[in-house]
């Protein structure tokens, strides 16, 4: 039995037990991996068996049989493939001898492959830097996610004058037949100005500027952090009483320097660990940032004072109920880190258990 028909059968097995289409999808992905149907072919399958079908070979069909889908050309495209990720459509019809159709046939019905573009990520991890990704979200989940609410993140961002529009934003309805839109080609100005935020589970308890003529280096991240613990008396008492909190940022050089060790001893303050070239495990670089600056971007401010104003009052508008999704977020981008083994994860779909 090809396993084109196993998994068929495996679509009718699951309808027969009133699985959902989604978890059905989910159960042929771990069990056939890089051969799995195509998402769209299980919905397919799912619906035609849900609506009564029992056959679950394909359908005979009239005039002279195609041999361009049959399994010695499924296996010639199958190693193919495998041999190079990055072959197109018409490399394949070149070398195998068959029509474009039946290759894109045997790619995505046969196969369930597709071809997805490269992300863009921070560095090319090592051995040990992926190591270290796993360690610290396993530490995470067994020493600090019972007191995630009492965990203060925060980082620094630079916002712009005009930042440009993103794709998805600058998307226009079109009818069939109309141009696509079209933008110029446009850059970020020169005119900026670095935001530091720090927040927690129910929202923002401090924010500032970099004042003008200034760069971060430790002498003015360990004025950010008095203002911080200022912050904290005032706005989060109930842990400043019995210093309960706990302070999460990267490693950056300004952060991590002698005098900043020293001042966070002195204090007693808890330090949640991060790891390095890792943005995807750090809520305002992963969440907040993105979500601060997207209202901005499009914009042209004409002043410092302008990109300071209306940045504070993007950051008043985020709800309390999105810092709490980003909180429980970071709790699941712990188990995704850890299921990919440290690699970055981003756009994967991976499976965990909680």
């Amino acid at each position: 039995m090809s396993e084109i028909i196993q998994q068929r059968s495996s679509i009718k097995f699951c309808v027969r037990n009133q699985i959902s289409g989604a978890e059905t999808f989910r159960m042929l992905e771990k069990a056939f991996g890089d051969n799995c149907l195509s998402r769209a072919s299980v919905f397919d399958w799912y619906k035609l068996f849900k609506e009564g079908r029992e056959r679950v070979d394909d359908e005979p069909r009239p005039g002279r049989p195609s041999t361009s889908t049959d399994d010695q050309h499924v296996n010639k495209i199958k190693e193919l493939v495998l041999e190079n990720r990055r072959l197109t459509v018409r490399d394949l019809t070149g070398i195998v001898g068959i029509s474009e159709g039946s290759v894109k046939t045997i790619l995505k019905d046969h196969l369930g492959l597709r071809k997805v573009k490269a992300r863009l990520v921070p560095k090319s991890l090592n051995f040990f830097e992926k190591q270290r990704r796993v360690n610290v979200c396993e530490t995470m989940l067994s020493d600090y996610q019972d007191v995630m609410k009492r965990i203060i993140t925060g980082d620094e961002s630079w916002i712009y004058a005009y930042d440009p529009e993103t794709d998805d934003q600058s998307a226009e309805y079109r009818g069939k037949g109309e141009p696509k839109p079209k933008k110029p080609r446009q850059s970020r100005s020169k005119i900026k100005v670095m935001l530091t935020v720090f927040f927690d589970y129910r929202g923002v308890v401090h924010s500032e500027f970099l004042p003008t003529g200034q760069t971060v280096n430790k002498e003015y991240y360990l004025s950010v952090m008095r203002r911080l613990r200022e912050a904290i008396r005032k706005k989060r008492p109930e842990l400043w009483a019995d210093n309960s909190w706990f302070l999460h940022h990267d490693n950056a050089p300004s952060h991590t320097a002698l005098i900043l060790r020293e001042f966070f001893a002195k204090f007693s303050t808890n330090i949640v660990p991060q790891p390095p070239y890792s943005p995807d495990l750090a809520p305002c670089d992963f969440w907040l940032f993105s979500k601060l600056k997207r209202p901005l971007r499009g914009n042209r401010f004409e002043s410092i004072e302008d990109i300071k104003r209306e940045s504070l009052r993007a950051l008043k508008a985020i709800p309390e109920i999105d810092f709490n999704n980003c909180f429980e977020d970071w709790k699941k981008r712990w188990h995704k880190c850890i299921g990919a083994k440290g690699d970055y994860f981003e756009g994967d779909d991976i499976d965990f258990e909680e």
